[in-house]
């Protein structure tokens, strides 16, 4: 079975817009969560939030195209650009070169622009003549193609918050068969918008203040937004070209619950879990550090203790777990690219991020979750998990190469 390492890498995100600020702040726990204020009926109503700050997109597309493009694709292009560049491979008008992204709402920005616009009452009510070309579920997918010169297959994956997982696994699976060279994947999400968390509170599970995966007193999640995206080839290309590798993205699993739209089930997620590990051809103790989903809700942080005890056994005890969503906020269809980012520099240098803002530990969250304080640490091989609304489950797992 081919070898598929990480060759490029690039980010936009509540932490940093570039893999080095990124990876600074994500082991010194610098939290990105914040409060996004909005005007409504004459008073200002605000949220947490986990905002990107100082995102120039003219540094990655020409500023004519911005107004064709949702906030979503132009962090998607920051990334990818980041990626292409770091990578140093030539794409444009290769076949053998794939785009596959993943998202979870595609142009919530324009939707939310397009429903003011109409419903204003002092308003014109035409909406922008590029609303639907901003607002389709696949236009960060396409305008990644089109910014990087990508003819090969390209499309969108959208499994809620497991999205960018999905994509990743698609891409590995494409690689290992042949149908493509190279994938520049990841995902993609930005919906910071009124209408979406007034959406996500509706829910009950939206923390007050900040999100506090694991710990006693946790109250919710906190919604972020951002980008991550990879380069991938084979490991013979990579080493023929003589091309930096990072890390091998070693193996994929997937599974669904087909229980609960909103609840997640342990055993769906340890079958996830199960078949990475499978996937991979690895052993429960070979697993050093998982990079949870950790959403910070009370329901999710016990079920995924009990998914990680299930699927690992007794050595579940014995490694380091953590959730990067206490720094950088939920980013739903960007989420498993932003936590594989983090798990890549776990995995680089040997050292496990931590879970910040956590209090004191709960019965029913009874691992090892790096509290507080980011550990060094042997990690050789870490998981990733995306566990999303539907009972849509993903893991990826990430292999230091030698």
């Amino acid at each position: 079975m081919q070898r598929i390492v990480i060759t490029g890498m690039g980010v936009v995100s509540p932490i940093g817009n570039s893999v080095e600020d990124f990876r600074a702040n994500l082991f010194a726990g610098t939290c990105g969560i914040g409060k996004v204020r909005f005007p409504f009926r004459g008073q200002e109503v605000s949220f947490p939030g986990a905002a990107i700050k100082d995102f120039s997109p003219e540094e990655y597309i020409d500023p004519k195209k911005l107004p064709m493009m949702d906030r979503v694709a132009q962090l998607a292009v920051g990334a990818a650009m980041q990626a292409k560049r770091d990578a140093g491979l030539a794409m444009e008008g290769d076949e053998r070169v794939g785009a596959i992204i993943g998202t979870g709402a595609g142009g919530q920005n324009t939707q939310e622009e397009s429903y003011m616009r109409l419903f204003d009452p002092d308003g014109s009510g035409r909406v922008h003549p590029f609303t639907i070309p901003r607002l389709m579920i696949s236009a960060a997918a396409s305008q990644v193609s089109m910014a990087l010169g990508v003819t090969g297959p390209c499309f969108t994956v959208a499994s809620a918050c497991a999205s960018a997982l999905h994509a990743m696994g698609t891409a590995v699976a494409m690689l290992r068969c042949g149908l493509i060279d190279t994938a520049v994947t990841g995902g993609a999400e930005s919906c910071l918008t009124f209408g979406a968390l007034r959406g996500w509170e509706a829910l009950r599970v939206m923390a007050p203040d900040v999100c506090r995966p694991f710990s006693l007193g946790r109250a919710g999640m906190v919604i972020g937004e951002g980008a991550a995206m990879f380069v991938l080839e084979t490991e013979e290309k990579a080493k023929a070209r003589g091309a930096k590798i990072y890390a091998e993205l070693a193996g994929f699993g997937m599974s669904s619950d087909a229980k609960d739209i909103t609840t997640p089930d342990a055993s769906g997620a340890s079958r996830a879990i199960a078949n990475c590990l499978k996937d991979a051809r690895l052993d429960v103790a070979d697993v050093d550090y998982i990079n949870a989903h950790g959403t910070g809700t009370r329901i999710n942080d016990a079920v995924e203790t009990q998914a990680v005890k299930q699927a690992l056994g007794d050595h579940a005890k014995k490694i380091a777990l953590s959730s990067s969503k206490s720094m950088f906020g939920h980013a739903l269809g960007a989420a498993g690219a932003l936590e594989t980012l983090a798990t890549v520099l776990a995995v680089r240098g040997n050292v496990a991020p931590p879970t910040v803002n956590y209090l004191e530990a709960d019965p029913e969250c009874d691992l090892d979750y790096v509290p507080n304080e980011a550990r060094e640490m042997k990690i050789d091989v870490a998981l990733n998990d995306s566990f999303a609304f539907g009972g849509l489950n993903a893991v990826v797992a990430v292999r230091k190469c030698s």
